[in-house]
C-alpha cells in the first residue's frame, strides 16, 4: 500500500474524530516546542475533537503537563495525556516489591506511592528500566555486561520506555528500548507496556472516548508519530490510521532535495512490515 504525503494535518482532519499524538519528536525536541505542530493540534481541537497525547515517557502522566509548559507547548494543543509510565505502574503492582533499577534520577516519579524495594541484582525478582543512567554520555553497549548478568538469572525486564532513541535538540539520545533490545538478544524476557504494545492504546482510546462523550469508531482515530518501531508499528498493530512524521529521526534516509521521497518512505515502512496511511515532514 502506498503512503500519501501531505503538507498539513488540516488536509485530512475531516476524516477523523480524535487524534492520538506522540509527544517527543512530534510536538517538541526535548528543548523547545515545535510551534507549528502545536498550532496544528490546536486547530484540530477547535472543531470540538479531542487530542490525547500518547507518550513513551517512563513517568506518570501527571508529571508531563509542567514539562510541556516549560518547553512552550500550548495547553490548548491537547486534552489529556497517557504515558508508558501509567501502563508500567500497573505491571509493577502485579510483580511485588523486590526490583533491580536501571534509570536516571529524573524518573523517580514513576515509583511514587508504589511499595517498591530496590535491591541488588542477586536478590531482585525483576528489573525495571526507565532509561540509561546518563543518557547524554553512555552508549547502550556499555550496559551489555550488566544486562548479561541479569539475563543469566532470567529476571523479567520491564521496559518503561520502548523508544530506542529520541531527539534532544539536534542530537539523538538512546532510551530504555535500546537496552531492552540488548537484553532480549541475551535471552532475557522483556515486558513492554508502552508503544507499540496494546495496554497503552487501550488506555488512550478510553481517554479519547471519555472526552468525546461517546464510543469512537477505530476508523475515525488517527495516530501521529515519528517512531517506526513504536508509533507506526503500534498503529499498524491496532489497525489504526497513522500519520508518520518522517522528517524527524528518520529524515536523512527518507528525503531528497524536494522533501520527503514517497518511494523511500514506502520502502522504509515495508522493511519494517508496517504501513502508514499518511506521511508528513513535520507536523504542521
Amino acid at each position: 500500500m502506498t503512503t500519501r504525503i501531505i503538507s498539513a494535518l488540516a488536509d485530512i482532519a475531516d476524516h477523523y474524530d480524535a487524534v492520538l499524538c506522540d509527544v517527543w519528536g512530534v510536538i517538541h525536541n526535548g528543548r523547545a516546542a515545535y510551534l507549528a505542530a502545536c498550532d496544528a493540534l490546536a486547530g484540530f481541537r477547535d472543531a470540538g475533537k479531542p487530542v490525547v497525547l500518547i507518550s513513551n515517557a517512563p513517568r506518570p502522566s501527571s508529571f508531563i503537563p509542567r514539562q510541556l509548559d516549560a518547553l512552550g507547548v500550548r495547553r490548548d494543543a491537547w486534552d489529556a495525556i497517557v504515558t508508558s509510565g501509567d501502563a508500567t505502574r500497573a505491571e509493577i503492582e502485579k510483580r511485588g516489591p523486590r526490583a533491580y533499577k536501571i534509570g536516571p534520577s529524573k524518573d523517580e516519579g514513576l515509583y511514587d506511592g508504589l511499595p517498591v524495594d530496590f535491591r541488588a541484582a542477586e536478590t531482585a525478582d525483576y528489573v525495571i528500566c526507565t532509561g540509561l543512567r546518563d543518557e547524554l554520555a553512555e552508549p547502550p553497549e556499555s550496559y551489555r555486561a550488566e544486562l548479561a548478568g541479569l539475563a543469566t538469572r532470567n529476571l523479567p525486564f520491564i521496559c518503561a520506555n520502548p523508544d530506542r532513541v529520541v531527539q534532544f535538540g539536534g542530537h539523538l539520545i538512546p532510551c530504555a528500548g535500546a537496552l531492552a533490545d540488548i537484553y532480549e538478544e541475551l535471552g532475557g524476557p522483556v515486558i513492554m507496556a508502552g508503544k507499540p504494545h496494546a495496554p497503552i492504546y487501550d488506555l488512550t482510546i478510553a481517554a479519547a472516548e471519555r472526552l468525546a462523550g461517546k464510543s469512537l469508531e477505530r476508523s475515525r482515530l488517527l495516530c501521529i508519530g515519528d517512531g517506526v518501531q513504536t508509533d507506526v508499528a503500534g498503529a499498524h498493530g491496532q489497525k489504526l490510521d497513522c500519520l508518520f512524521v518522517a522528517g524527524g529521526i528518520h529524515a536523512a534516509e527518507l528525503s531528497n532535495a524536494e522533501g520527503l521521497d514517497p518511494a523511500k518512505v514506502d520502502a522504509f515502512l515495508a522493511a519494517y512490515r508496517v504501513h502508514a496511511r499518511w506521511a508528513i515532514g513535520e507536523l504542521a
